[in-house]
């Protein structure tokens, strides 16, 4: 599989994510926002985290004006995959790629550590190889990673099976760092194709690094 890598200035995990998909076999390309088409063999599409414009007026809504943006939306409506971590997610939520919003931490520090996630679903490419109800260990590193929606966006959420992942303690019980709705840490669009979420699987590709739970994350998306 091609995964091409979506740059901006100030993003930050391009060569993280980079490592991590060539790690599971793919070859990967990075993309500048500032181009206007996507490398044409691209498989998945990954908006990569950092701090896109340098976040100076709400995360990723600057980004959403790149020039590469209407190649991004255009290959996302053909049913092309795209992936969304941390920074990337907040730029597809700015875009209308994806509902909801992210907005500052509850208690308004950034937050770096690992934190356990629990699958909500696996109906989707993305998270194909895991079941529901497993438990991961994830990097975060945020400073506006409070997913916000209204309550009928989120009913619409879960009557399309659109929550993947929410935060919880090492035994699944709800542990919510940053004040995020019904501590959801990931979601997708309805037609199961643009995924977003706030973690960093692409820094769980090591044991030695404190967690390899992010290979088995990302793996779905090279299972047919």
């Amino acid at each position: 599989m091609k995964v091409s890598i979506l740059q901006f200035p100030g993003t930050n995990c391009e060569y993280d994510t980079q490592y991590a998909f060539e790690k599971l076999g793919a070859s990967t390309s990075l993309v500048w926002h500032k181009d206007t088409s996507l490398p044409k063999d691209t498989g998945l599409l990954v908006v990569a985290g950092g701090f896109s414009y340098g976040d100076y007026l709400r995360s990723g809504a600057i980004a959403r004006f790149s020039p590469i943006m209407k190649a991004v939306k255009e290959y996302a409506d053909d049913g092309g995959m795209v992936l969304g971590i941390c920074n990337g997610f907040q730029v597809l939520t700015e875009s209308h790629m994806l509902p909801g919003a992210l907005k500052r931490n509850e208690h308004l520090h950034f937050i770096s550590r690992h934190h356990h996630l629990k699958v909500k679903s696996k109906d989707n490419r993305f998270l194909q190889e895991m079941q529901n109800s497993d438990i991961v260990n994830i990097p975060i590193a945020h400073h506006d990673g409070n997913f916000y929606i209204d309550p009928d966006g989120l009913k619409e959420l879960y009557d399309n099976d659109q929550v993947l992942l929410q935060y919880c303690d090492e035994h699944g019980k709800t542990s919510n760092p940053n004040g995020s709705v019904d501590a959801i840490a990931g979601i997708c669009n309805k037609n199961k194709n643009i995924f977003g979420l706030m973690p960093h699987p692409e820094r769980a590709m090591d044991l030695i690094l404190g967690s390899d739970d992010g290979i088995k994350m990302l793996s779905g998306f090279f299972k047919d």
